[in-house]
């Protein structure tokens, strides 16, 4: 412990030296080994004396014996011991992506006022402002400007999905939504004329702009062509949707809670995978409320959430059908509309309708093994803004193998009033 500091710096450059054998020991000659453990022994002898000259002499030694033992050894200059310590970072940031933590970017305003997606609003080119101020609202707030004209002087007429009809047997227009690398939302229109234009920004925000909204995207009675009106221009500007952490390690340790922001991913979610076109498509992750757990029976009546019959009395959920907090003059829970989701099936749009979770139990009264039975219990998921929300009401259940984690944190943008702990 008092020991003087170049006689510590020789005991630890003897350590290393011994570390160095142990690793290295398969790739070296019995020369080299027997060498390398020649100048470790002068060292100690010169630690030991206490001599520090001898012991400077016998380090230098030490530490070309070993620099010499490999062959093409040669000291890593600043650039490499850099870049290697910069990909150990990225190794570390995967490792805890993929077990601790993980960010995403909500594409949608289906949390809100909780959490936003990416907001569109209109805003005529002129006067969108010069670039020094598109950089910083860019930075500080997630702020995106967008100016397109998707048709001329005429009707532009959309292809129809090649594989998505309603249940009428009337074709989808080809307009999809999806995510990239997670943070990114792109919308994708497919024209009959052959043209496919691509804008960065998500469909509800392009419908704020405009764009895609009643009044510029118009079908005929049978739904069998849809076509964009003359001169419809997206113009305006995105505001990015929250980017938060989730917590990947809880539900390991616990049971998921009626009430918290939860993640899961939409493998085997029939009525999502069936819908090559929606929003979010096979494979993606969706962030909604857990507002149903297994064993529960749910009905929507008014803006209230039944469970078993009585209404839902947890905080969040009772804030949300109840217009309290952050949700005041918010409409509280609705059942599953016909109007704008065509081809969903509706599992809650009526009072009478209960939507009814299996629990493991009943599971394995079906027949199912144990751990089968396990990976099968049901959940229920809801947007807390329900009027602008696919979820449970038009899918389904959630099933214990798509669960991801409770969302923990809400990064940025920091002008949201969202950051910090997400309750």
């Amino acid at each position: 412990m008092f020991a003087p500091r170049w006689k510590k710096e020789s005991r630890l450059l003897y350590k290393g030296a011994k570390k160095f054998l142990n690793y290295k020991r398969d790739l070296l000659t019995e020369e080299k080994v027997a060498n390398i453990g020649e100048t470790r022994a002068k060292l100690l002898e010169a630690i030991k004396a206490g001599d520090r000259d001898k012991a400077k002499e016998a380090e230098k030694l030490v530490a070309k014996a070993c620099e010499n033992a490999l062959p093409r050894y040669r000291r890593p200059n600043a650039l490499e011991e850099n870049i290697e310590v910069f990909f150990v970072a990225i190794v570390i940031a995967l490792g805890i992506r993929a077990y601790f933590l993980q960010p995403f970017r909500i594409p949608t305003g289906s949390m809100r006022p909780t959490l936003n997606g990416i907001i569109g609003e209109p805003l005529a080119k002129e006067k969108f402002p010069a670039f020094p101020v598109k950089a910083w609202q860019a930075v500080a707030g997630g702020r995106k400007y967008i100016y397109k004209r998707l048709s001329s002087e005429e009707e532009r007429y959309i292809l129809p999905h090649p594989t998505s009809r309603a249940p009428q047997g009337a074709p989808i227009p080809w307009i999809e939504q999806r995510q990239k690398w997670q943070f990114f939302t792109e919308t994708t229109i497919h024209f009959e004329d052959g043209a496919v234009v691509k804008l960065k920004a998500p469909r509800s925000a392009l419908e704020n702009m405009g764009a895609l909204d009643k009044e510029h995207l118009k079908h005929n009675m049978d739904g069998s062509r849809w076509w964009l009106v003359p001169n419809t221009i997206a113009s305006g500007y995105t505001t990015s949707g929250d980017l938060v952490l989730v917590d990947k390690v809880s539900y390991n340790f616990r049971r998921p809670r009626r009430g918290e922001v939860f993640v899961f991913d939409t493998r085997g979610i029939k009525g999502i995978q069936e819908r090559s076109d929606n929003p979010q498509g096979a494979g993606s992750h969706y962030i909604k409320r857990l507002v149903g757990v297994p064993g529960d029976n749910l009905q929507i009546v008014g803006s209230d959430l039944y469970i078993d019959d009585n209404p839902a009395g947890e905080k969040k959920i009772r804030q949300v059908m109840r217009g309290e907090g952050s949700h005041e003059n918010w409409p509280g829970y609705q059942l599953a509309a016909s109007e704008g989701r065509i081809g969903w099936q509706r599992f809650l749009d009526d009072p009478e309708d209960v939507l009814a979770l299996k629990s493991r139990e009943d599971q394995l009264e079906a027949g199912m093994d144990p751990i089968e039975a396990t990976l099968r219990r049901e959940y229920a998921a809801m947007g807390d803004n329900t009027r602008n929300s696919l979820d449970s009401r038009y899918w389904g259940q959630v099933r214990e193998y798509n669960l991801v984690g409770p969302a923990l944190l809400a990064l940025w943008p920091f002008g949201s009033g969202h950051w910090g702990l997400i309750k």
